[in-house]
């Protein structure tokens, strides 16, 4: 066969290799074929007990906290998204915060799911920085109200550890405070050879202000909605 026979199919080889369809099972293959190894090679005793033990009503009371929690958490992603600019539906929101869920629990880092969505709809949105923006202040935001919950239950239920937390509060208080002195004083004596990224972050902070707002005024309208 001539060489230029044979490079084009090659090409042609490749480009099918290379496919979305392709790459779509060839990573299905791959996770059964990670899951057959991992049940081979661990003892799934363990989990066999454990699933026999499970009953009908908490099965579907899990299944039902977690389609919860799923569908507030990606709301919370499509009102941060709406708020810079770039639009999400609900369900596709949904469809890959459950990947993510997935691909967080099954792959090393706990991240990579997130950065999967976040390089997902930074490509189908059309703006790869807004779309990564998006999924950093929507993580942010659950943390920190996650940080904020566990703070306020630690501090008014009674446990083991409410003295040691009491105590505690102040000075936690007090290096919150001394470090955003820091912050402040590192800003206000920054050289003028950092205005551009100055003026990144100062992008960043005006994206996260808006996001905020909009979900906010999203939020009023939904609790003053007439029922």
């Amino acid at each position: 066969m001539p060489a230029g026979g044979r490079g084009r199919m090659s090409a042609a080889l490749l480009g099918r290799l290379t496919s979305p369809a392709v790459r779509t099972r060839l990573g299905t293959l791959g996770g059964v074929a990670i899951l057959a190894v991992l049940l081979w090679r661990l003892d799934t005793g363990p989990l066999l007990e454990g699933l026999r033990r499970i009953d009908g009503p908490a099965l579907l009371a899990g299944i039902g906290i977690g389609l919860v929690t799923t569908v507030f958490s990606a709301w919370r992603w499509a009102l941060v998204a709406r708020g810079i600019g770039i639009r999400l539906p609900l369900g596709a929101a949904v469809a890959d915060y459950y990947r993510a869920l997935f691909l967080n629990a099954a792959l090393p880092g706990g991240v990579l799911g997130d950065v999967h969505r976040a390089v997902r709809h930074g490509r189908s949105a059309g703006d790869m920085g807004r779309g990564v923006r998006a999924v950093v202040l929507e993580r942010t935001a659950g943390q920190v109200a996650l940080f904020a919950v566990g703070a306020l239950v630690l501090v008014s239920m009674p446990s083991p550890v409410l003295g040691a937390v009491r105590q505690a509060v102040p000075v936690a208080g007090l290096g919150l405070v001394g470090a955003c002195a820091v912050v402040l004083a590192v800003r206000m004596n920054r050289a003028p050879g950092r205005k551009e990224r100055a003026g990144a972050r100062r992008g960043v902070f005006a994206a996260a202000r808006e996001a905020l707002l909009s979900l906010r005024n999203d939020s009023r309208r939904c609790w003053s909605r007439p029922s």
